[in-house]
């Protein structure tokens, strides 16, 4: 009986991945190419859009030689990606038209405080969900248009065009045929309307950019043209599961209800719940389309904490005080308990819930007991107690209090964080078999579009391991009440 795979591109911060689903929507194989980081010496964070475009042919390439399965059992091929990162190219010759902007960089923050100081924000976060920040690709792409010889005459033009990463990909994938995006990733532009469901003529107006730039709107299991897959296939497939990554972690994990919830562990750290298909505005986290499926939208409320694995990057890259992240685990279980410090890493400002771009990083509450251990725990701790701040606020906001909270990526692999975010918020903490969730969930969106899969037969097939709250009380409280403060600290430094 010929077999069939689902084929997902994840372009993510670090890597572009390229994963085979099998026939029961579990991971059969993957292989990823790293991309560079490109960090100037003011902190702006970009990367190569060619490099990455060269990587996503690349990695499609190795998946089918290293799998070795037949190139035409491949049935669809789905996308995800780093989210508000985005790509500004030529329409006629899709050449960049500067590097690509990372979703952590702050580059655009005067330019957000020139328009904030002439009122141009007024009711935008109603219209989109999201609080005014250069975080997001509105604002990457104004500045690319202001700061980048000819290319707002060209925007206006309609000669160039602009993407998050999903968009970029799929013009590759497509040969520059499909300009298109789906809207769990037009959500994160700040230029959606998540009422309308349309791009926002106003908000466009408001960051200087014009409309004839913007892909066309999709549904995440929608058509988004044919591929080849650069030569490789006889006979082109359909492109038809594009979700942002951590949507696509929210999907993969089964968060189908409204306040199941989910934190999605990379670079930085998204939380996301679902609140089902009514829209709650929230004055410190953001709301934005979960997933848009034959026409009915979900929504979902998050708040992204910029630096959790990126973290641990630091305290090796930066403090030369680990090796490699698996001794931050020893680390954080030697370290003295009676020590206090924690780490506010705020190295290119602070988002949700707390939203101050010129913030900046630092231990606190360090005292003779400190040393080696106590810092790596800093580190680790921080990235549990930056997502227990936010899930605090979701619960505020919506009135929705978590059962549980579902988790992936590459740092669940610390046993010590995973306990420490079960205690912190008192709450259990649930683990899926495969850290690749987001690259699953568009495959699996992919697979049941073109009828492969059945929603409740992934639920069935998902493996789960539980970490269960052990902290007491007053513990849990006094150790919050002293992240509050470290982190007012900082606010009002």
């Amino acid at each position: 009986m010929k077999k069939r795979y689902v084929l997902a591109i994840d372009q993510s911060t670090q890597s572009t991945k390229g994963l085979l689903l099998d026939e029961s929507g579990q991971l059969y194989f993957s292989k990823g190419k790293p991309h560079r980081q490109l960090i100037n010496d003011m902190g702006w964070v970009g990367h190569d859009a060619m490099e990455i475009a060269s990587n996503i042919k690349g990695v499609v390439h190795e998946v089918i030689k290293e799998s070795s399965i037949d190139p035409g059992d491949i049935a669809a091929v789905a996308v995800t990606n780093q989210r508000e990162s985005v790509a500004v190219w030529e329409r006629s010759t899709g050449r960049p038209v500067c590097e690509s902007i990372v979703w952590q960089c702050n580059r655009a923050a005067d330019l957000c405080d020139r328009i904030e100081a002439r009122g141009g924000f007024k009711h935008i976060q109603q219209r989109t969900g999201l609080a005014p920040s250069p975080f997001f690709s509105a604002a990457k792409v104004a500045w690319v248009l202001e700061n980048h010889p000819d290319s707002l005459e060209k925007a206006r033009r309609g000669e160039i065009c602009i993407g998050t990463m999903d968009c970029w990909t799929v013009w590759q994938l497509t040969g520059g045929k499909s300009h298109k995006t789906d809207y769990s990733n037009a959500s994160r532009t700040q230029l959606l309307n998540i009422n309308t469901m349309t791009w926002d003529e106003e908000v466009c107006r408001i960051f200087g950019i014009p409309m004839s730039v913007l892909p066309e709107l999709c549904d995440s299991n929608g058509n988004y043209g044919e591929t080849d897959l650069f030569g490789l296939l006889e006979r082109p497939v359909p492109v038809c599961g594009v979700i942002g990554d951590s949507m696509g972690v929210l999907f993969a994990h089964g968060c189908y209800t409204p306040g199941s919830c989910m934190a999605g562990h990379g670079t930085g750290t998204c939380v996301m719940m679902n609140i089902g298909e009514d829209i709650t505005i929230s004055p410190n986290l953001s709301t934005s389309v979960a997933w848009r499926m034959d026409g009915k939208t979900v929504y979902e409320m998050e708040g992204v904490v910029n630096y959790a694995g990126a973290v641990i990057t630091w305290l090796k890259d930066g403090l030369g005080l680990i090796s490699t992240p698996d001794e931050t685990e020893a680390l954080s279980y030697a370290a003295n308990k009676k020590d206090q410090t924690y780490l506010v890493p705020a190295f290119t400002g602070i988002g949700a819930p707390y939203w101050k771009n010129d913030a900046l990083a630092s231990f606190i509450g360090m005292s003779r007991l400190t040393g080696r251990a106590e810092l790596v725990r800093a580190g680790v701790e921080s990235i549990g107690y930056q997502v227990a701040a936010i899930v605090r606020t979701m619960v505020s906001d919506t009135g929705m209090t978590p059962v549980e909270i579902r988790m992936a990526g590459g740092p669940t692999k610390n046993r010590y964080l995973m306990q420490f975010q079960s205690d912190i918020m008192n709450v259990p903490v649930v683990l899926g078999k495969y850290d690749e969730l987001a690259g699953m969930g568009a495959g699996q969106i992919a697979g049941i579009r073109i009828g492969m899969y059945d929603p409740e037969d992934l639920e069935r097939r998902r493996e789960k391991q539980y970490f269960y709250p052990s902290m007491s009380g007053e513990e849990r409280r006094r150790k919050m009440d002293g992240w509050d403060r470290a982190v007012r600290a900082v606010l009002n430094y």
